[in-house]
């Protein structure tokens, strides 16, 4: 979810890029001294391992690579943030991803298909529109 987030926002809080071959062994990244416990990094160019991820990290599939390797320096708020998000996901990820919209008053309901001329345009709230207003402040304009 933090790279879903990074992404909406463009803003992965680059602190330096890393170019070369790495080496991923028995799930690590092997003879990597610039990432620090705890920091994200966000790898690219990988076949089977690109994505963002917390130093140390110890289930990536093995292989050497030419990519880049983002260190990272994500604000404490936005990983909070985010915690936010997966917990609104749990709780409203079934609703917000049918196609269906439901209504219901005095004892009358109806179930119409979203994107119809009945159902309000389509428009149903998403993590993104529930929480924009607090992840505009960390928004980079790409």
């Amino acid at each position: 979810m933090l790279e879903q987030i990074l992404d909406y926002i463009h803003n992965y809080f680059i602190r330096e890029v890393y170019r070369g071959t790495f080496v991923i062994e028995n799930g690590s990244l092997s003879e990597v001294d610039f990432l620090l416990d705890g920091q994200y990094f966000k790898i690219r160019g990988s076949v089977l391992n690109d994505g963002v991820y917390q130093y140390p990290v110890h289930d990536l599939a093995d292989e050497e690579f030419t990519g880049e390797i983002w260190a990272m320096s994500v604000p404490p708020a936005v990983v909070s943030l985010c915690s936010e998000i997966e917990g609104w996901m749990e709780k409203y990820g079934d609703v917000v991803n049918s196609p269906y919209a439901s209504e219901s008053f005095g004892g009358y309901s109806r179930t119409i298909a979203r994107g119809s001329s009945n159902s309000n345009n389509g428009t149903v709230l998403t993590w993104q529109s529930a929480f924009a207003a607090r992840l505009n402040a960390w928004r980079k304009i790409s």
